[in-house]
């Protein structure tokens, strides 16, 4: 499969970031309570659907593929930047990371527990966004669940929103439209989170954490 330009430009951009973005991001949960709070919910949810192994898909540094080692889930990382694998991999020699792409991922259908995908999306162009929700649909199981957050858009009038990250070329969303293309894909909300901005942060965004649910074993 050919990789397309915007995988590629992401790609690249990581890949030149890789060892900054490690040093600034691999210890920011310990300051990030809310970031906490939502990956604790999704660590529950998974565990109560039944477990499973847990793909965190666009790890980058694999920091949160660790905590969630610490809050008891199998996981694993995959990113699409060799050289985040290669960071990750140094600092979590325990841990499995991969290379891969979240729109066509090397996992059987029905294998996982839960998908975290936590600020990856936001590189997708818009129109790719729900075939790759039907991917994440199409690797859990049952029972599963998927947690992905990113950052919101201004009002219900902008669906999506370019903004100027730091890396690479990315999106903001609404979360109600993003929710909407979840239930599309075969995935039901069941929780939400808003971080609201706060006087110390760079960009002036909401930043939402999305917990949906793929039809199929009732909890418990």
């Amino acid at each position: 499969m050919l990789e397309d330009d915007a995988l590629t430009a992401t790609r690249e951009a990581y890949d030149d970031a890789a060892a900054t973005y490690a040093q600034l991001f691999r210890d920011s949960l310990r300051d990030s309570p809310v970031d906490r709070a939502a990956l604790g919910l999704f660590a529950e949810s998974v565990r109560t659907a039944g477990g499973g192994p847990v793909a965190d898909l666009g790890c980058g540094p694999g920091h949160v593929t660790a905590y969630m080692g610490e809050l008891g889930l199998s996981a694993f990382g995959v990113d699409a930047s060799s050289a985040m694998i290669e960071s990750a991999r140094e600092a979590y020699p325990g841990l499995r990371f991969d290379i891969g792409s979240m729109s066509g991922l090397s996992i059987p259908d029905g294998e996982l527990g839960g998908v975290l995908a936590r600020w990856s999306v936001i590189h997708l162009p818009p129109e790719q966004l729900p075939a790759v929700l039907e991917e994440f649909h199409r690797v859990l199981a049952p029972g599963g669940h998927l947690l992905i957050g990113f950052s919101a858009s201004a009002g219900p009038s902008h669906l999506t929103q370019v903004f100027d990250h730091a890396v690479a070329p990315a999106h903001r969303w609404w979360p109600d439209h993003l929710a909407a293309l979840l239930r599309a894909a075969g995935l039901a909300e069941v929780a939400r989170t808003v971080r609201a901005p706060q006087p110390t942060d760079r960009r002036q965004f909401q930043e939402v954490h999305l917990l949906a649910r793929k039809a199929g074993a009732e909890p418990g």
